[in-house]
């Protein structure tokens, strides 16, 4: 006899030991603003479980041409949203396909990076970034990144290089400007338990 459980009590469980995944509590900004003027920053939104269930989990793929991203229903769209809700295991499905079926798409990689950094899978998160910057050169966007990944490891030096590094590209950018606070805030407290 097989017991079927309701389906928003699965994605409920799943959310809640996803959410052991996330280093950083859901008020910060790791600042996945994958566009140059901040449009498109879906890390900073917070998890809601709940929105998950109604998240399609079929085939996304398109065969339609243009701009890859254009459609909300696409393997890179599905890994933002899954992102945006705090699955990082599902975000991190959808990005794999999407840089699996474009890997040019520089987009892709990046939110691909975010998603291991989230999952703790670091060596992999290291290898997207540079994925990423092999195509599109190491981006405000893509420096910023890195930095907070660094930050969730606990490489605070290199956190604060490559965060600077993104700060001279681009002085006002609010998503920098968060995880270098972010950073003083942590480096702060380490010498306070020193």
């Amino acid at each position: 006899m097989r017991i079927l459980m309701p389906r928003t009590l699965v994605i409920a469980a799943l959310g809640l030991w996803l959410a052991g995944c996330n280093a950083l509590t859901t008020t910060q900004s790791d600042g996945l603003g994958l566009k140059s003027d901040g449009s498109d920053a879906f890390a900073s939104a917070s998890p809601d479980i709940a929105k998950a269930e109604a998240l399609p989990t079929g085939d996304t793929t398109t065969t339609e041409p243009g701009l890859f991203g254009g459609n909300p229903g696409d393997d890179l769209n599905q890994g933002k949203k899954y992102f945006r809700v705090g699955n990082y295991g599902m975000a991190e499905r959808y990005f794999r396909r999407a840089v699996e079926l474009h890997p040019r798409d520089a987009e892709s990689w990046i939110g691909l990076a975010a998603a291991y950094d989230r999952l703790r899978r670091f060596d992999l998160a290291d290898r997207a970034y540079s994925e990423a910057i092999r195509l599109v050169g190491p981006t405000v966007e893509i420096l910023n990144n890195q930095g907070y990944s660094y930050m969730l490891r606990g490489d605070l030096k290199r956190a604060r290089q490559t965060l600077l590094m993104a700060q001279r590209k681009d002085p006002a950018n609010r998503f920098v400007q968060n995880n270098l606070q972010l950073l003083a805030a942590s480096a702060g407290e380490a010498k306070a338990v020193e």
